[in-house]
């Protein structure tokens, strides 16, 4: 990404998520988003809504889903597990959320249920102030439960960016981290993950995107990769970290977190999209997981 200009990244979720909006009838989604296109250009604009047009939309939506390499899928069933993720983490009494890269992530505007929560949202500044502006247009008016954090976390460190900010950690939080580490260093994902071991207290929730270090290195073949490496090379934002997931449970627990969660595209597919996901490939090396801060012994609140 550009230094003044908007993820083009964020821009594509937002338009997948778009997509899903006008899919289907409301009750039959896997989540509503009516927030995702206002941020949408002229080109995803357009494929949002001749897929909204009865009978040509299905063709439309096969097509986006062939040029994304098996994106469009992958990222709307992971949307709906993350917001599962979430709304579970509220029934454990979390009331308060980080949005870590937040992009054109909408949760704080269409999850009525975090209507009660402070929700605070850490991005690039030019991502930051180009959703702002769009949701001021939507909205109004901001919505006074939610902080806006403009960051350069590759500048500052986290540490710094919350107590700069006056955050408070002192009870349990919920860190989502969406799409980001694989952009990064792998010093620089490690610097994250310690800094939010430092940060957050016993019993915070963190849930994360990674992808397969297979990937990277040329291990591992997955179906149409190269497709979709090659598209995100052409936007200037490449995948460069990845990790093995054998790897993910001892590498979280030296950094303080004991995963709870690792599920893969071709997973989170069949638990949302069920049958359907037979037609769906690619992005089999993509991973979310989630995992919660412990004490020195490995245990948290729960246990």
């Amino acid at each position: 990404m550009k230094p003044h200009e908007a993820s083009h990244t964020a821009e594509f979720q937002a338009g997948f998520r778009a997509i899903e909006a006008v899919r289907r009838p409301a009750n039959l989604r896997l989540f509503n988003d009516p927030f995702s296109i206002a941020f949408l250009s002229a080109e995803p604009l357009c494929y949002v809504k001749l897929a909204s047009i009865p009978f040509f939309g299905d063709f439309v939506r096969s097509i986006v889903e062939w040029r994304s390499a098996g994106a469009m899928s992958s990222g709307i069933a992971r949307t709906r597990l993350i917001d599962d993720w979430l709304l579970d983490a509220l029934k454990r009494g979390v009331s308060q959320i980080v949005l870590l890269g937040a992009g054109y992530d909408c949760r704080a505007y269409r999850l009525s249920e975090l209507s009660g929560c402070h929700i605070v949202e850490i991005d690039h500044p030019a991502t930051q102030a180009a959703k702002k502006e769009h949701l001021q247009d939507l909205l109004g008016s901001l919505p006074p439960n939610v902080t806006y954090i403009s960051a350069d976390l590759t500048e500052e460190r986290l540490e710094e960016v919350f107590g700069r900010n006056g955050l408070k950690c002192d009870t349990p939080l919920f860190i989502l981290w969406e799409g980001v580490a694989h952009y990064l260093e792998e010093s620089a994902v490690d610097a994250t993950i310690r800094s939010l071991s430092s940060i957050c207290v016993t019993g915070s929730i963190l849930a994360f995107t990674y992808l397969h270090c297979g990937l990277l290195d040329g291990s591992l073949t997955f179906e149409r990769a190269h497709v979709a490496q090659a598209s995100v090379a052409r936007g200037s934002e490449p995948w460069i970290w990845g990790i093995d997931p054998a790897r993910l449970p001892d590498y979280l627990a030296e950094r303080g977190f004991k995963l709870r969660q690792d599920i893969g595209a071709e997973d989170y597919r069949k638990m949302y999209w069920r049958d359907e996901a037979r037609r769906y490939r690619g992005f089999g090396f993509y991973h979310a997981a989630l995992a919660e801060r412990v004490t020195v012994d490995g245990k948290s609140v729960a246990e």
